[in-house]
């Protein structure tokens, strides 16, 4: 009777262990970031705005990123991305910004980008956005409020601020700033994440892999608890 009760036990066990491996790529979450090679106060960089596809279904149509106006750019520039289209707000400053061609007084604060009905973020795919900004302004870091908008109307507010305690829900894309002079690495680790999954493929090629081997374990789960069911029953017909 024990060894029965153990076999079902295990078969049990080996089901929800792959049950549970299946459930994970859908359960795992990625979060529009930004990163930059190199961002320092005072000076220009290039920052990258990459935008996965949480949904297992419907598309990323729409980015809107919110550029901040407490702490203004003079200059904002923007890389085309096929099948994108790109539109920027600028907003008037309460107190301009101060330049060697003499005073600012307006400046981008929102950038929209649409896809085209073929461009759309696919599931389990990602899109990189590329911005030129600069000067950089002397602060810690920048935060910039995102809201994704799927095929099916749902937008999602990436708009929760750092707090320095554990990462909110929705967390808003934030770059660090490097003091002017001083060797830049505030950056590094989202520059490597982002170095880590270059192409569309490379996310596909993951997710793909990990739905196959969550499959595989709910197959040899399931054998194994039809093992343990015939076992329990040859054991009835013996006893």
């Amino acid at each position: 009777m024990v060894r029965r009760t153990a076999l079902l036990r295990a078969g049990a066990a080996a089901l929800a262990a792959a049950a549970a491996a299946l459930a994970f790529p859908a359960a795992a979450s990625a979060h529009v970031t930004v990163s930059s090679a190199s961002a320092v106060q005072g000076g220009y960089t290039k920052i990258t705005f990459r935008v996965p596809n949480e949904k297992d279904t419907g598309t990323t149509t729409k980015l809107e990123v919110a550029i901040p106006t407490d702490k203004p750019i003079a200059s904002v520039g923007l890389k085309p991305v096929t099948g994108w289209t790109a539109v920027t707000e600028t907003s008037k400053l309460a107190t301009p910004i101060k330049t060697d061609d003499g005073e600012v007084t307006e400046a981008v604060s929102k950038i929209t980008w649409t896809a085209d009905a073929s461009a759309a973020i696919k599931p389990h795919e990602f899109q990189e956005f590329d911005v030129s900004l600069g000067p950089l302004p002397e602060t810690d870091q920048l935060v910039f409020k995102a809201l994704q908008t799927y095929s099916d109307g749902e937008v999602v507010r990436w708009i929760d601020e750092p707090t320095g305690g554990a990462e909110p829900d929705h967390p808003a894309p934030t770059l660090k700033l490097a003091k002017a002079g001083a060797a830049t690495n505030t950056n590094a680790s989202a520059a490597a994440q982002d170095a880590a999954a270059t192409t569309k493929d490379s996310t596909t090629n993951n997710n793909g892999t990990a739905i196959s081997l969550g499959i595989a374990g709910l197959v040899l789960g399931l054998a194994g608890l039809v093992a343990g069911v015939l076992a329990y029953r040859r054991a009835g017909r013996t006893a």
